[in-house]
């Protein structure tokens, strides 16, 4: 039986590219106690994760992050010259996830299980973010996450249903007020830079610079994106405190950026998550 409004569990998982195997280890951990949740609310990687989380598919995630990553056809200068773009998301969410790919998504499980699954993109015509529910999945068909991870500094945009979207942290990186809005009472954050780390300006600035002749709408959200962040961040911080939000996070980043591919630092970052994943069910408990 679904649960009323405003007692809702939701899970949200921000992404921030290979840095979310953080978010993958506490997944991991997740399955392995049995926890589940009501919703989801996924962008980019953090998209990619809950799907395997909703398929239970414990370690899958480990495997894309750790060792797929290393594959050029994943990620290489090479993709730039023949896919235009550094990432082929249709590599990682087709080739290898298809139901005949190397490690495919189990869509039959994720179907079965009444947990719902949010993923968000950013409109590339309005800029403004859209909210996908998880039936706008389908068999060998997963679109959806390729339009959630679609860095502008590392892919063209991602067209579906006729319209090009782009990574959803550009216009709700944290979507707090989306859960909120769905009548969550209990929500798990998942964030991949340290609790204390606050997002400036400087860099998307200068990508907003060269988005801003054919994506004009969304080179403005881009130049907003740190202040959504950190207001959104002080807000998860007071409902911490009101006991209704519990945020994961790494003490340290490992010294991993967005596409960093050191297994070692990897390696780290998802065991800190399967630490970090033990405190939810004395959260989810109170």
């Amino acid at each position: 039986m679904p649960q009323e409004n405003n007692h809702r569990t939701c899970v949200i998982d921000v992404g921030g590219g290979l840095r979310d195997i953080y978010g993958a280890g506490v997944f991991d951990t997740l399955m392995e106690e049995g926890i589940a949740f009501d919703f989801g609310i996924g962008i980019s990687a953090g998209a990619a994760n809950l799907c395997s989380f909703l398929a239970r598919q414990r370690g899958r995630n480990l495997v894309y992050y750790r060792d797929y990553s290393q594959r050029r056809e994943y990620m290489s200068l090479r993709n730039v010259l023949q896919k235009k773009g550094f990432l082929d998301l249709d590599y990682i969410y087709s080739t290898l996830s298809n139901t005949d790919g190397e490690y495919p998504l189990d869509y039959s499980v994720i179907c079965r299980n009444p947990m719902d699954l949010i993923t968000v993109t950013t409109n590339a015509l309005t800029g403004c973010p859209a909210y996908w529910h998880k039936s706008r999945y389908s068999q060998d068909d997963y679109e959806l996450i390729k339009c959630s991870c679609t860095l502008p500094f590392a892919c063209h945009p991602h067209r579906m249903q006729g319209m090009e979207q782009f990574d959803g942290g550009i216009s709700d990186p944290v979507p707090l007020e989306k859960a909120l809005a769905m009548g969550a009472g209990k929500i798990v954050l998942i964030l991949t830079h340290p609790v204390d780390f606050r997002r400036t300006d400087d860099h998307d600035r200068r990508y907003a610079r060269v988005l801003s002749a054919r994506y004009p709408k969304v080179a403005e959200a881009l130049k907003h994106r740190a202040e959504r962040y950190n207001l959104a961040l002080d807000r998860a911080l007071e409902l911490e405190q009101q006991g209704k939000l519990l945020i994961l996070a790494p003490e340290s980043d490992c010294g991993l950026k967005t596409l960093t591919r050191d297994v070692r630092k990897l390696q780290a970052m998802y065991e800190n998550g399967l630490r970090d994943g033990r405190k939810v069910r004395e959260f989810l408990a109170r």
